[in-house]
């Protein structure tokens, strides 16, 4: 996150974001699902969690390479972190890398609602089953 606090230059944010784009590990395609789907998005988005000694480990993809760069900043922060963390954590958290400030209103829109679907994964694993629906009424 300080990376992106150090550059002034909102195209310098960008550069970082594709840079975090290309170091994204792999989705399985099998996994590009409706139900796996981040809705709310103007490119296509798609995230699975899995709980790891109790910790949750995210997976994601997306056809933008911005938001694929996005998308893989939020898993860098929120990987390992035990589902209650998640749950509790703000999205305002994007205000601190100033990248916020570079982002379209639809990127940034977008940004907020990975970060609720990646909530809403944690989420279900509280309850013992992951059910990505639960909140998408709230």
């Amino acid at each position: 996150m300080s990376r992106f606090q150090r550059a002034s230059d909102p195209k310098r944010r960008y550069e970082q974001l594709l840079w975090f784009a290309k170091k994204l590990d792999p989705f399985p395609e099998d996994q590009k699902t409706e139900e796996n789907k981040v809705k709310g998005c103007v490119s296509q988005v798609f995230v699975i969690a899995e709980m790891e000694d109790g910790k949750v480990i995210y997976q994601a993809d997306s056809d933008a390479q911005i938001t694929k760069g996005l998308v893989a900043l939020l898993i860098k922060g929120l990987n390992g972190l035990t589902p209650q963390e998640i749950i509790e954590l703000s999205p305002d958290f994007i205000k601190e890398t100033q990248l916020d400030v570079s982002l379209t209103p639809s990127r940034a829109n977008g940004f907020y609602n990975i970060f609720k679907m990646m909530q809403q994964k944690a989420m279900g694993f509280m309850d013992g089953v992951e059910s990505p629906s639960a909140l998408a009424d709230s």
